[in-house]
């Protein structure tokens, strides 16, 4: 299992809960929700990085790397010491100045052996 290199995003980075709730409705106006599967609150987190141009290739070559071989990988979030299982499913690169590139990318919890 492959791990994140240790380069620390910038602030701003957002994260986002989706709970897979059912609701059912019922004539009467009440509704019962229930939550569905054993996994039911991956979170997704939306980064970046101002970085410089080696930083950007580690990470640029890292995720290159995942979407290759369609491999999840390890990484801890900002506000946790625990590391989950990982994808990206998209990034960005930006050139921001002749040493300085800018990376965005979201990356969303999977749950797996």
């Amino acid at each position: 299992m492959a791990t994140f290199p240790s380069i620390t995003p910038t602030y701003g980075a957002q994260k986002t809960s989706q709970p897979a709730v059912r609701t059912v409705r019922f004539g009467d106006g009440y509704e019962q929700r229930l939550t569905f599967g054993l996994n039911q609150n991956p979170k997704q987190w939306d980064l970046s990085w101002n970085v410089s141009e080696t930083d950007a290739d580690t990470i640029e070559t890292f995720l290159d790397a995942r979407a290759e071989d369609s491999a999840s990988f390890d990484w801890t979030p900002p506000d946790e010491t625990t590391s989950y299982k990982w994808i990206c499913p998209e990034w960005q690169k930006r050139i921001d100045y002749p040493t300085r590139f800018s990376i965005s990318a979201r990356f969303v919890q999977v749950f797996e052996p």
